[in-house]
């Protein structure tokens, strides 16, 4: 179904303005926070059928990646214009590139969740919201305010994931410059300022989190067990969406991938790492990210994303598969390597 305009969260649902409950089903197309400043594949493709083939394949909401850099930058690469392709981005700014697809996502049917993937261009490895690129935290909450006023009437633009994985040195619930938690509800306010009706999509850290945990070990972004005792509250009511990305071995080869008991431990792990939010009633949950390339029976990497995927389907969690692109070097993509 197509799905747009205002959403609020009810307990562990996303919901419509009717109160019908909501699951996003999407994918992730990146490329705008790389040195391109444009959704990757457009080299062979057509921006507009790229978002209608999306649609066909039963998806309803895309997730954007963006950096920092490519918001304030005047430049694309990577965009064929030949035969009339491309046409309504040619000469256009990253900013703009990102309006037309937004708007392109309007007329097929589909939402668009925002998601600041680094502050410089290329830098999804990059641990905190500040201080990779020269972007300091202000830049940062400045640039979503920015982004809020923009498309914050926009009923396809959903909600704003606010940074991509933090992890290393991000902490949560220690009130320190490092902690996500304090940042999360600092930028999530000065977004819902200005779109007050936007969903604030919020990762986890991959660190240990004040007041204690149960699992030992997580992917990055990925630990959102300081919800328990530190929840993030925001000025505005029923609008927090918390997301962790889960992967396989093809990404890093977790203990529980070796084990004979990895169907329980995962299990064990999804409900105690964030199920438990949503089955609180506390928020509702949306996994932001996963992907494989295998999907066979027969192999771990298969064995877990079906796992994984039946877990989705069965509690009904919302989710954005990673990704569109074929050019994703550990997962691959949905679409096959010539685009």
């Amino acid at each position: 179904m197509a799905r747009q305009g205002l959403l609020h969260t009810s307990g562990g649902q996303i919901v419509d303005a009717a109160g019908n409950a909501v699951v996003l089903q999407g994918v992730n197309w990146f490329g705008i926070e790389t040195a391109n400043h444009a959704p990757h594949g457009l080299w062979i493709r057509d921006y507009r059928s790229m978002l209608a083939q999306i649609r066909a394949q039963g998806f309803n909401v895309v997730r954007l990646p963006f950096s920092l850099q490519a918001l304030t930058s005047t430049t694309t690469s990577g965009i064929d214009y030949s035969g009339g392709r491309n046409a309504a981005l040619s000469g256009k700014t990253p900013q703009q590139v990102m309006d037309e697809i937004i708007a392109e996502a309007g007329r097929q049917g589909l939402g668009v969740i925002l998601d600041n993937h680094s502050g410089p261009d290329d830098g999804y490895m990059s641990p905190l919201w500040y201080g990779t690129g020269g972007f300091s935290e202000d830049d940062w909450v400045n640039r979503w305010s920015a982004l809020a006023t923009r498309y914050g009437g926009n009923p396809v633009v959903l909600g704003a994931d606010l940074k991509n994985e933090p992890h290393g040195e991000a902490t949560w619930g220690t009130g320190q410059a490092n902690d996500w938690r304090r940042a999360a509800e600092r930028a999530g306010n000065a977004v819902l300022a200005r779109a007050p009706n936007w969903l604030i999509v919020v990762e986890g850290i991959e660190g240990p989190v004040a007041g204690g945990q149960y699992l030992d070990r997580n992917w990055w972004g990925g630990n959102l067990e300081g919800v328990r005792q530190n929840p993030v509250r925001l000025s505005v009511p029923n609008r927090v969406v918390y997301s962790p990305h889960e992967y396989g071995p093809e990404v890093f080869a977790q203990p529980w991938f070796s084990s004979p008991d990895m169907a329980a431990i995962l299990a064990d792990r999804w409900t105690k790492g964030f199920g438990c939010i949503r089955d609180a009633g506390t928020a509702p949950i949306m996994v932001g990210e996963f992907g494989a390339k295998d999907v066979s029976t027969t192999t771990t990497v298969g064995q877990w994303v079906r796992q994984f995927a039946d877990y989705l389907g069965r509690t009904g969690i919302s989710w954005t598969f990673w990704a569109w692109n074929p050019n994703s070097g550990d997962t691959g993509g949905v679409l096959q390597d010539d685009w």
